[in-house]
């Protein structure tokens, strides 16, 4: 709906401030001339909405400019409300406010929707702590006081100094320069550099965190889905052991829990699926499938089907022995 579109207008605009008519289209996903008639009729309306031209012009507000813009439909109330209903703490710590957040949203809905909308949130769960199999999801807790210190830093652009406990180290201070916070299945990870160099740290093993009054040295734009892929591909080839693997469907499941990453998966003629996956090392991969017993089998590399083997033969030789 058009009423829809000059809302998301104004929004890009205030929230991003000037834009071409090319950009405002790409956003909107209509054309530049829809746009052109879009700002004609905020204007007409009194939106104080002004061109620059040249080289580096567009459309901007007049600073200051603010109104209430409460118009969600029932489907975008709907799914701020889904969306944020049970997740606020693992969401950066900002549970609290989230909460209020939620709350001013369904005051400003119009009455007629109020009711609905919330009674609709009730019909819907997302990502409960149990599965069907009744296995409880490990949420891991970061200390608030932590929390704030890195998310602080991450808004102000400042330099972070934080206690962090490595994979079999013992737990040392570092100061990094902060790019941005991603939560990947209820975990959190710190997007950060040091000395020049790319890290990736987990908030879970933070013991300590201070927001240092340095800024940080970082690119003023940044696009963190992009860089959260490049250190994904990189993580899962360095160092990592690729295994191709033959799985009963009804231990798929078990079999994606111990792996790092799934590369492919397809059926096979026999209703088995053959996937290519990820471990962290030989010894994680030899683990992972002998939990599986026979209903799992490694078909390459040759030296893990060696491994498993040699493990079960030992295991049947001790039982030999004591028959």
């Amino acid at each position: 709906m058009r009423a829809d579109r000059l809302v998301s207008l104004v929004l890009l605009l205030r929230q991003r401030g000037r834009l071409t008519a090319q950009t405002l289209a790409r956003e909107l996903e209509v054309s530049t001339r829809t746009v052109l008639r879009d700002i004609e009729a905020l204007s007409a309306a009194g939106v104080p909405v002004y061109a620059e031209r040249g080289r580096h012009g567009g459309f901007a507000l007049l600073p200051g400019f603010r109104t209430e813009l409460t118009g969600l439909n029932h489907d975008e109330a709907l799914a701020l409300l889904t969306a944020g209903t049970g997740h606020g703490e693992q969401v950066f710590g900002l549970g609290s406010a989230l909460a209020s957040a939620m709350r001013k949203v369904v005051d400003a809905l119009p009455e007629g929707h109020r009711a609905t909308v919330s009674d609709a949130t009730q019909r819907f769960l997302v990502e409960p702590e149990t599965d069907l199999l009744s296995r409880r999801q490990v949420t891991e807790d970061v200390p608030h006081t932590t929390m704030s210190e890195v998310r602080r830093a991450v808004l102000a652009g400042h330099k972070l100094r934080i206690h962090y406990a490595a994979t079999r180290q013992a737990p040392t201070w570092r100061t990094v320069d902060p790019v941005g916070l991603v939560t990947v299945r209820d975990r959190a990870y710190l997007l950060a550099t040091r000395s020049g160099a790319e890290r990736t740290y987990r908030l879970s093993r933070m013991l300590g965190a201070e927001a240092l009054p340095e800024p940080a040295q970082r690119q003023t734009e940044v696009d963190l889905d992009q860089i959260w892929r490049e250190r994904c591909a990189h993580f899962l080839s360095d160092g990592h052991l690729s295994v191709q693997v033959r799985v009963s469907p009804a231990r798929r499941e078990e079999l994606l829990n111990t792996a790092v990453a799934v590369r492919a998966e397809e059926p096979e003629p026999d209703g088995w699926l053959r996937l290519e996956v990820t471990y962290q090392d030989p010894w994680h991969a030899e683990w992972a499938l002998w939990q599986l017993g026979t209903d799992a089998e490694a078909l390459a590399p040759q030296s893990l089907r060696t491994s498993l083997r040699e493990r079960a033969a030992a295991v049947a030789s001790r039982y030999a022995e004591s028959s």
